[in-house]
C-alpha cells in the first residue's frame, strides 16, 4: 500500500467547508438525510455523507439578509473571524439547498414551505451563476440562521492531499419541504434511522467517513429531533490521526 501515515513536510492547507445534518421525525423515530456520492467525485467518491461542501468566497457577502444568531456568534461557536462565521452559515444554507432542495430561508417572518418554486434559482446556485446573496435578494428571502445548530468541527488528517476544515450544523427539515436527490453529486439519497445507517456500513452496504460514522453514533442516542437539538454541545476541533496496522490504515479519533 502506497499511502503513508507519516506527516508530509508541507501539509495541505484545509479549506473551510460546511456540512448540514438534516433531521426529521417519523413514525419510526429520528431520521437523518443521507446521500451516496457519485464515484466520479474528487473527494469522498462513493461515500455516504450528509449534504455539504466547500465555502465559496462569495458566501462571506455581508449583504445577505439574515435572521437568527449573528455571524459573530457563529464565529465564537466554531472559531474564526466574523467573516468566516458568516461564510460558514451561508455555505451551509447554500449547499443544503443545492444538494437536497431544502431551503433554510424565509419570507415575511415565515419559513419557506415549498422550496420547489425556487428550482431555477437552485440550478443557478449549483452552476455558480448566482451567489447566495443574489439568490436571496432576487426572491425577497431572508437566510434563517436560527434554523441551524452548531454540532461539530472536523479537520481532514494532515496526510491527505485534499483537506477540509469542516463545521457541522444540525437542522430540522422545515414543515412542508421535501429533501430530494436532484443533484449531480449524488447517485442516491435516503432518509434513515441513524442505527440503520450504521448497520448498512457494518454490513458493507455503504461506506462512511469517520465524521459521518461518529455523528450517526451520537444521533442514535436520540429519539426525536427535539431531543437532539436540546442538547447543549461544546464544539471542539477533531483531527483524526492515521495508524498503519499491517496492510491496513486505521483512523484514530480522540484518545483511542
Amino acid at each position: 500500500m502506497d499511502f503513508s501515515v507519516e506527516p508530509p513536510e508541507t501539509p495541505a492547507v484545509p479549506r473551510d467547508a460546511a456540512t448540514v445534518i438534516l433531521l426529521r421525525d417519523s413514525d419510526r423515530g429520528l431520521e437523518v438525510f443521507l446521500q451516496r456520492r457519485v464515484a466520479a467525485m474528487a473527494f469522498a467518491a462513493g461515500m455516504t455523507v450528509f449534504p455539504g461542501g466547500a465555502v465559496d468566497k462569495r458566501d462571506a457577502d455581508a449583504s445577505v439578509a439574515w435572521a437568527g444568531p449573528s455571524a459573530a456568534e457563529w464565529a465564537e461557536w466554531f472559531g474564526g473571524t466574523e467573516s468566516v462565521g458568516r461564510a460558514l452559515v451561508c455555505a451551509a444554507v447554500r449547499e443544503t439547498f443545492e444538494e437536497s432542495g431544502v431551503l433554510l430561508a424565509g419570507t415575511a417572518g415565515e419559513v419557506v414551505a415549498d422550496a420547489a418554486r425556487y428550482r431555477e434559482g437552485r440550478a443557478q446556485l449549483e452552476s455558480r451563476e448566482l451567489s447566495l446573496a443574489d439568490f436571496l435578494a432576487h426572491n425577497d428571502l431572508t437566510l434563517r440562521a436560527d434554523l441551524l445548530r452548531p454540532w461539530a468541527h472536523w479537520i481532514t488528517p494532515i496526510q491527505e492531499k485534499r483537506r477540509y476544515d469542516t463545521r457541522f450544523f444540525a437542522a430540522v427539515l422545515p414543515e412542508g419541504q421535501h429533501a430530494d436527490g436532484a443533484t449531480t453529486e449524488a447517485e442516491s439519497t435516503s432518509w434513515q434511522r441513524p442505527a440503520e445507517a450504521l448497520d448498512d456500513a457494518k454490513a458493507g452496504r455503504s461506506t462512511l467517513m469517520p465524521p459521518t460514522w461518529h455523528t450517526l453514533t451520537e444521533l442514535a442516542e436520540f429519539g426525536s429531533t427535539a431531543e437532539a437539538l436540546a442538547v447543549e454541545r461544546k464544539v471542539e476541533t477533531i483531527i483524526p490521526t492515521l495508524r498503519r496496522e499491517g496492510d491496513r490504515i486505521r483512523v484514530i479519533v480522540g484518545d483511542e
